[in-house]
């Protein structure tokens, strides 16, 4: 029993010279304060790590610049010019609550397993056939063309 007891007190003494001193109140010791990086330290800062090279200023355009009241403007004049409002907003809302179901479904069926699988290898067969049969040559591409410009015609209300 004694031997036992030297052996684990041996043992102990071994791996206590290898682990690391550590002082038991740094281990609870709360995290240090992060000093607040005022504008002029901050300037500082970015002004020690970079070079003038690389610095990029913005500056600002009258061609890019989006002035808020004009874009509210813009929208009004829009919606005034609509004549079933009430229309537009029962197609609107019947899209909010389509793209809802639609996640509902995809997460359902994204739950069940191997079938996410299945549905990724499904599209990419499709999307090959699609690129086989429209883009591969150029009559094709010319026949999906006017395939598309008769759809637009068909949307649009021309035809």
């Amino acid at each position: 029993m004694a031997a036992a007891v030297s052996n684990s007190l041996a043992a102990a003494t071994v791996l206590m010279h290898r682990l690391p001193v550590t002082n038991r109140a740094a281990v609870f010791s709360p995290l240090p304060v992060r000093p607040s990086l005022s504008s002029t330290a901050f300037k500082q800062l970015k002004e020690k790590g970079r070079s003038p090279q690389l610095m990029v200023k913005a500056t600002s355009s009258e061609e890019s610049s989006l002035d808020a009241s004009e874009l509210f403007t813009d929208l009004k004049e829009k919606w005034d010019g609509i004549e079933n409002k009430p229309t537009v907003l029962l197609y609107g809302g019947g899209a909010i609550v389509a793209v809802w179901l639609a996640s509902i479904v995809v997460s359902a069926v994204n739950s069940v397993p191997l079938l996410p699988k299945i549905m990724e290898l499904v599209g990419l067969g499709y999307t090959g056939w699609f690129v086989y049969r429209y883009l591969l040559f150029k009559t094709s591409r010319k026949e999906l063309e006017t395939d598309i410009e008769e759809f637009k015609k068909k949307i649009s209300g021309a035809e």
